[in-house]
């Protein structure tokens, strides 16, 4: 049986994010799926990588929990605002604490990139933001989704990854977020 993953990084759980994860699981129950979560707001952990790389800094329980999860996934599906052309804090802490060499990445000597430990795992992402879709793309470049898509996944082996991104939230309709909300649904039925 697959094992999706739903990790919604949006530190607020009355958030749109909470509503739009909820629905993807829905679909992928619906398909028949084992479906587990993780959401960053309910974690306890320092989101600070106090020492980089220079010297360990011991896991919270969460975090050990969190990492057991994404190890054992076969889909990973990510939600999150983007703020400021990027992630939440939270989830950036998330991401610095737990993406660390010999859990989802490996130093090769010699080699200029890692050995990806992530490999054979697919990952959707899925980015609420208020800016329109085409200013993003075109004078911004899309910085949230290359980050998170190419620095972070890609470089730990997990391919391919989809992204939609859902805009704008801010002064949306009720009908428009139900659309939002029935998309999400529908990908989680998809698997996709």
């Amino acid at each position: 049986m697959k094992n999706i993953l739903v990790i919604n990084g949006h530190p607020n759980p009355e958030s749109f994010n909470y509503a739009l994860s909820r629905a993807y699981a829905q679909g992928a129950l619906e398909s028949g799926v084992e479906v587990s979560f993780i959401n960053l707001a309910e974690l306890t952990f320092d989101p600070n990588l106090k020492y980089g790389y220079s010297q360990p800094t011991p896991l919270e329980p969460d975090l050990v929990d969190a990492i057991e999860k994404i190890k054992a996934a076969d889909h990973l599906v990510w939600f999150y605002p983007m703020w400021w052309y990027g992630t939440p804090a939270i989830l950036k802490g998330f991401i610095d604490r737990t993406f660390l060499p010999g859990i989802t990445y490996k130093t090769v000597p010699g080699k200029p990139l890692p050995q990806k430990l992530l490999k054979g795992k697919t990952a959707r992402v899925v980015i609420t933001a208020d800016t329109p879709s085409w200013y993003n793309w075109l004078f911004m470049g899309r910085p949230a989704i290359h980050q998170f898509k190419r620095g972070v996944l890609h470089f730990c082996g997990v391919r391919p990854v989809k992204v939609t991104y859902l805009a704008t939230i801010k002064g949306a309709s009720p009908e428009k977020l139900n659309g939002y909300l029935n998309k999400v649904k529908s990908l989680g039925r998809k698997l996709a």
